[in-house]
């Protein structure tokens, strides 16, 4: 079955979506997602420090703003679908000595990636970030403001995750005095037997509540996240959450998949497969919501995100501005990524680099004064001109030759001979389009773009690797 959804507006560029039953049957391998290349699976296990600090010193003297990610792995509930590196417990007296840790390697980071650059994007992911008491959080940020040049103006990009069941009367106005304007809740589903088997109890009361004082707040660029192939939902039960979620009118929209691995997660064990939608049902729930939110007058940036035409995401679209990295698609293409805390990966323009997954190991590094890096990976002129061009494609929906020629003084068509031999196909089934100058993604190829990036990815030549989720 093929389906086209109302074409978009005159003035958009981007193409509109098509659904094609075939292609995706033909296409939906396994892909990875691309917020990095090469991907964390070309990290070296082994990386030396002594590379990343050099990696450091280079984005210094490249005097870029830095975007600052922080880890903070706390949960005090477990969802049973989660695949985060996470530390489940209710102690809240946990979280100050992690956050002063996370200052500790923070200062070590802010010598040598320098103090004065602006810290133009800033994000505490998780876990639960609002795990965290208020003078936790006052303590962090208070670190941050010392060591690091954030930032105030309108252009500062500071956002947060959510959990709507961890917030109080305090929460959200800590949270904006300490200068964030932006936040992305977690709600996966408001179906109350979904909740039940996920083990994540969230009314939706609970959800719209947040949503209505951050907005009263001033908070910007409101993300909901949903997953979809949880357990007992059917392509009705999601319409009617999608409904729901339409009526609290989010300015973005994560529509996550659920991958089912419960000999990798542990706590997926809780699920019972048998409770799980169809392969094709979870094919129809995303078939039905895409529709019902371009619809509803939301634009498809790629993947599993939507955006209102207003929202800066859709704009950076639109303005061939939208980048990629770890936190999934952003606005702030120029920063370099400084990374603290457990697991957390950090990125310059020619590496990068992640720290120890282990909480007690990361935890015994700082404590000795040390950096506790033991990923990571140095780009190759090749890494770093693929990594352009994936970007362009997952990002845009469009290359231009002329403008990677510009940017890296190659002839595209010569450096990536085999790629556009091996892109025919793709070409003839209508996914991409080439007219010599641009090559252009087309309706139906959105949906599969890590198909499309995958081609240009020379650690994929020989087909996908089964470490990576189905692109679909």
């Amino acid at each position: 079955m093929t389906s086209r959804p109302a074409p978009k507006t005159a003035e958009s560029t981007l193409p509109e979506f098509m659904w094609d039953d075939a292609l995706i049957k033909r296409y939906d391998l396994s892909g990875p997602r691309y917020t990095s290349y090469p991907t964390a699976v070309e990290f070296d296990q082994n990386y030396p420090v002594e590379q990343m600090i050099e990696a450091a010193a280079r984005s210094k003297a490249s005097n870029r703003p830095l975007s600052l990610y922080t880890h903070l792995p706390f949960c005090a509930h477990l969802c049973y679908y989660c695949a985060c590196n996470k530390v489940i417990t209710k102690k809240r007296d946990k979280a100050m000595p992690y956050v002063e840790r996370v200052l500790k390697e923070a200062a070590m980071q802010s010598k040598l990636f320098g103090a004065d650059r602006p810290v133009k994007q800033l994000h505490w992911g998780g876990g639960t970030p609002t795990f965290l008491p208020r003078d936790v959080m006052q303590e962090l940020m208070g670190g941050y403001a010392e060591l690091f040049n954030l930032q105030s103006g309108a252009e500062h990009d500071y956002s947060v995750e959510i959990d709507p069941r961890e917030v109080d009367q305090d929460t959200l106005p800590t949270l904006w005095e300490l200068g964030f304007n932006r936040i992305s809740l977690g709600v996966q589903d408001v179906n109350p037997e979904v909740q039940k088997a996920v083990n994540r109890i969230q009314p939706r009361e609970m959800t719209e509540a947040v949503l209505k004082e951050a907005r009263r707040l001033g908070f910007g660029s409101i993300n909901l996240d949903l997953i979809y192939g949880l357990p007992h939902q059917t392509p009705e039960s999601f319409s009617e959450t999608l409904e729901a979620v339409l009526e609290m009118s989010p300015d973005r929209l994560s529509v996550f998949s659920y991958a089912h691995l419960p000999d990798r997660f542990y706590p997926q064990t809780r699920i019972k497969g048998d409770t799980l939608p169809t392969p094709q049902q979870k094919l129809t729930i995303l078939h039905n919501t895409i529709n019902r939110l371009l619809e509803a007058g939301y634009e498809y940036i790629g993947m599993d995100h939507f955006a209102k035409p207003d929202d800066s995401l859709a704009v950076a679209q639109r303005a061939g501005r939208l980048h990629r990295n770890f936190q999934g698609y952003t606005t702030h293409s120029d920063c370099d990524l400084v990374s603290l805390g457990v697991s957390a990966i950090g990125q310059t323009d020619d590496a990068y680099f992640q720290n120890n997954h282990d909480l007690p190991a990361w935890e015994a590094s700082i404590d000795a004064g040390q950096l506790a890096i033991t990923k990571g990976v140095n780009l190759s002129r090749d890494d770093r001109l693929r990594r352009w061009v994936i970007g362009q494609l997952i990002c845009q929906f469009r290359l231009d030759r002329q403008q990677f020629a510009a940017e890296w003084q190659e002839d595209f068509d010569s450096y990536f001979a085999d790629e556009l031999a091996r892109l025919r196909p793709m070409i003839v089934d209508e996914l991409i389009g080439d007219n010599g100058q641009i090559l252009q993604v087309e309706p139906a190829g959105r949906l599969l773009i890590r198909a499309i990036c995958q081609i240009f990815d020379l650690y994929r030549k020989e087909g996908a690797s089964q470490r990576f989720s189905r692109i679909i």
